[in-house]
């Protein structure tokens, strides 16, 4: 059979442009393409428990009208099977929030993102799995532990890591995260995969009491530099932008750790030497650039990470004695925070600012780091165990993503290559204010040189007759 003529068997594998391309040109229809994910779905999740809840049928009804539309054309993600974060309402569905204790009503309606995904033609098949209340960077409650695809025995991380699971395995070819200290880049870092936090302001939050205090991005999870890139641009309200290799830049490359006494192991280390010999090799310009870190800015982000937490229970009106014993006693240093008066958004804008800075500073284009200081956790019951053990395991291996939410700077995790023990490793870009693209082109020229695996060894779990085997 010609190659052109060659016609998958099933779409589990493929990436969310090749679907939504084969959608749109008629080589297969949303309704299949659907089926096929939700199939994989009640294969693989089962060892993974990526989702919380599966839209079996609503699903394929959704496909079916997508089907119906008579103008395809201007649908970047035609009949592409989306998984939302189970923080983010999506009509008919309670909203979770990573635990029973913090589940909402049925929402009446779709978040925004939600709405936007929808309207560029994306299927909903379900909503991820995270920690109770997005606090932490393993994801785990009463009914369940989600596994990283690459090891089963280590967490995807968090707190988006049902959706980082879900994409590692394709089960999903593109998933919605959001960011309020790392919850996008460390799942992503964890799982091999292109994980964008975009700038402040760029895409609606609307999320909880406070989003946060400001910190919180909406984004996605994705195989691929150009899926991230579109899925960018439905989120931001844009038209899709062809991504552009960036010409000659400056590149500031630091190791330093926002934490005292927390660095990166070899793996990290190396994973930082490789990112600056493919920036070297696509003709950039790398220099030591170590940001300044205070000890203030340390304390006021943990104290707005306390106090986030409060400001949920308190919005959602839920009981804090029903909450995990890991969960329960953060909110009890939250609202201590809040009397004490120590969130204070002046010190935010004052780290903004000298966040800004430094790139002038410094001379600098785009500043390079460690996505993650060591290995991810062991996938555990860690909603069971006390805030200290929690608060150490989090600390000790994903300090460098916090920073850029409290600056509300863009920042973006890429896969360069694998540990030792078999698990990818990943670096973090950091930009100025608007400098999406410019990371997403950086970050392409990495997919470039060194392309990476999409999906963890051993998934997705498909025939010879798919796109990923082709």
């Amino acid at each position: 059979m010609a190659v052109q003529d060659f016609m998958p068997t099933t779409w589990v594998g493929a990436t969310a442009k090749q679907i939504a391309r084969g959608v749109r040109r008629g080589d297969v229809s949303a309704t299949q393409v659907v089926a096929d994910h939700l199939d994989h779905i009640v294969r693989a999740d089962a060892d993974l428990a990526a989702f919380r809840t599966v839209r079996g049928g609503e699903a394929i009804t959704e496909a079916e009208k997508v089907d119906e539309q008579e103008d395809l054309a201007n649908l970047p993600l035609a009949g592409v099977p989306i998984a939302v974060k189970e923080n983010t309402p999506v009509a008919g569905l309670p909203t979770w929030n990573g635990s029973a204790a913090c589940r909402t009503a049925v929402a009446e309606a779709d978040h925004e993102v939600v709405r936007r995904l929808r309207g560029a033609g994306a299927v909903i098949l379900g909503v991820t799995r995270m920690p109770e209340l997005g606090l932490w960077a393993l994801t785990d409650d009463e009914t369940g532990v989600t596994r990283n695809p690459w090891d089963l025995r280590r967490t995807p991380g968090g707190s988006s890591g049902g959706a980082a699971a879900a994409v590692a395995a394709g089960l999903v070819p593109m998933a919605h995260g959001n960011d309020g200290l790392g919850s996008i880049r460390i799942p992503a870092a964890c799982c091999g995969l292109v994980g964008l936090k975009p700038s402040r302001g760029v895409i609606p939050c609307q999320l909880g009491a406070e989003d946060w205090f400001g910190l919180t991005e909406h984004g996605v999870l994705t195989g691929t530099v150009a899926d991230a890139a579109v899925g960018f641009s439905v989120l931001a309200g844009r038209r899709p932008d062809k991504l552009v290799p960036p010409q000659r830049l400056r590149v500031g490359v630091s190791l330093r750790s926002p934490v005292r006494g927390v660095w990166p192991d070899a793996p990290n280390r190396d994973a930082v030497a490789a990112a600056g010999r493919l920036l070297a090799a696509a003709g950039h310009d790398t220099v030591p650039a170590d940001p300044v870190y205070p000890t203030r800015l340390g304390l006021q982000g943990i104290a707005t990470w306390f106090a986030a937490a409060a400001a949920d229970v308190q919005a959602a009106g839920v009981a804090r004695a029903g909450l995990q014993r890991r969960s329960r006693r953060h909110v009890a240093l939250g609202e201590w925070a809040q009397r004490r008066g120590y969130v204070r958004e002046a010190d935010r804008i004052a780290w903004r600012e000298r966040s800004v800075n430094f790139f002038g500073d410094h001379s600098i284009d785009v500043l390079l780091t460690p996505a993650l200081a060591g290995p991810p956790p062991e996938a555990a019951g860690w909603s069971g165990r006390s805030w200290v053990a929690n608060m150490k395991a989090n600390i000790r291996y994903a300090p460098y993503a916090a920073p850029w939410n409290i600056a509300g700077l863009p920042a973006i995790v890429v896969p360069v290559g694998r540990r030792p023990d078999g698990l990818p490793v990943a670096v973090q870009l950091v930009g100025p204010p608007g400098s999406e693209l410019l990371l997403l082109g950086i970050a392409g020229q990495f997919e470039m040189q060194a392309p990476w695996q999409r999906h963890a060894p051993g998934y997705p779990r498909v025939g010879t007759g798919s796109p990923a085997a082709a």
